[in-house]
């Protein structure tokens, strides 16, 4: 959705931009192009390969691209560190996997060949996903596989992978995935049955949610008046917290609906660009099959006295 994200990025010439989920930087070549000749882009990546092949393919920018190893869920502090505290005129964030997390097998994110069992976004992390399918408890797994994975069948694959470590543990994406399929999984048409297995323990891993969630909190401070959001995500879970939060930076009143006077002295701190999420067409589909889940959502911040600002 390359053309989505620029057009509702609004991007201006010597604006301050954030790419927070680097990744290869894709994204960000079209977003440093737009916002040329003295625009800056600020990518955060906690993928230290993706960091390097980011900072190799954007190379010509020079001083214009400033990259941080971090989370994104950090981007206040990277934001104010980078002395922008008044805020930025954009900022994309792109939950979905990178292509190149996906192409190498030794990342462990792709059942499609064979690598060892790690999903670890930041190879910095403790613990991977060997770890907690060797290492949870039957009923704990279950729970993760279905919070995650929204995986109905959670209870039977993690009765299957216990059962299967018993005798030894998990190494490889290869083992984990022909224990979901022999727990009796059906995948939807199209979908590998292990899909929302391999979903689940990728967030839990990395604490996907846990990072929008932080943005979700009050996001919106990191944007100057004007300035948007632009998100891009790819399973109900955290379209889910995006949608939940953008609604309410959008509210003129956060008050309970049958309290007859408001007191609780919110104001709408954004405006909502697009009432519902923007879906790719269907000649990108075609071209992508992976863009078929992708979502955006936008919001656009106000001028509404609040101040703002990550200082």
């Amino acid at each position: 959705m390359l053309a989505e994200v620029l057009e509702h990025l609004a991007i201006k010439p010597g604006g301050r931009y954030v790419d927070a989920t680097l990744g290869e930087g894709g994204h960000a070549e079209h977003i440093l192009a737009a916002c040329a000749p003295d625009g800056e882009v600020l990518g955060i990546d906690r993928d230290q390969e993706a960091l390097r092949s980011a900072k190799k393919h954007l190379a010509g920018v020079g001083a214009r691209l400033h990259t941080v190893h971090a989370p994104f869920g950090d981007f206040f502090e990277l934001i104010a560190d980078r002395g922008w505290t008044d805020g930025v005129d954009g900022m994309l964030i792109d939950l979905g996997l990178s292509s190149l997390q996906l192409r190498r097998a030794g990342r462990g994110f792709s059942f499609a060949a064979d690598g060892p069992l790690d999903m670890r976004m930041d190879a910095g992390l403790d613990r991977n996903a060997a770890d907690l399918v060797n290492e949870l408890e039957e009923t704990e797994l279950a729970n993760v596989i279905f919070q995650f994975g929204e995986e109905r069948a959670s209870r039977r694959i993690a009765r299957e992978i216990v059962q299967t470590r018993s005798k030894r543990p998990f190494a490889t994406t290869s083992e984990l995935r022909e224990a979901v399929i022999r727990s009796g999984v059906r995948g939807r048409p199209g979908r590998d049955p292990a899909t929302r297995t391999f979903q689940a323990l990728r967030i839990a891993v990395n604490d996907e949610l846990g990072q929008v969630t932080k943005v979700m909190n009050e996001g919106w401070r990191a944007l100057r008046p004007g300035g948007r959001m632009v998100i891009l995500s790819y399973h109900s879970l955290e379209d889910r917290v995006v949608k939940s939060n953008f609604r309410r930076w959008a509210a003129d009143c956060l008050c309970p609906p049958r309290q007859p006077i408001c007191n609780c002295g919110w104001s709408a701190k954004v405006k909502l660009i697009a009432r519902k999420k923007l879906k790719p067409t269907d000649d990108e589909v075609a071209a992508n099959p992976r863009a078929r889940s992708a979502g955006l959502r936008v919001v656009e911040r106000l001028d509404s006295g609040d101040g703002g600002g990550v200082a």
